[in-house]
């Protein structure tokens, strides 16, 4: 016997199998591959707070991200889809254990106390 889905079903089961972000872009998995040092793709990109061509600050579904190298270019950046590619010479990668948001603001509280 075949079980046909109704469409008030089926839209409740693919909001359920999709976790929002409260920004509103769809949440997914954090993943990154990095070819040759030279070459960084990242999924589950939320925000990038800063970049320039030797550091990128960013934010991830799991918390803050600075990437460090030489000659960096952000050569894709799609929020809406969570993802980024970027180019260049990657010396280090470092998590942060909260949001970058969080950080800063505890920095500027210290420092305008």
């Amino acid at each position: 016997m075949i079980q046909r889905r109704t469409p008030e079903k089926t839209m409740v089961d693919e909001r359920k199998a999709r976790a929002e972000h409260p920004s509103g872009t769809t949440r997914r998995n954090h993943q990154l591959t990095l070819k040759s040092r030279e070459h960084l793709s990242l999924e589950g990109v939320v925000n990038v707070e800063s970049f320039d061509r030797q550091e990128v600050y960013l934010e991830t579904i799991q918390g803050g991200m600075i990437i460090r190298g030489e000659d960096l270019h952000i050569k894709e950046l799609n929020l809406e889809q969570s993802e980024l590619v970027l180019t260049g010479y990657v010396h280090s990668l470092e998590y942060l254990g909260d949001s970058l948001s969080k950080r800063s603001r505890g920095f500027l509280g210290r420092l305008f106390r």
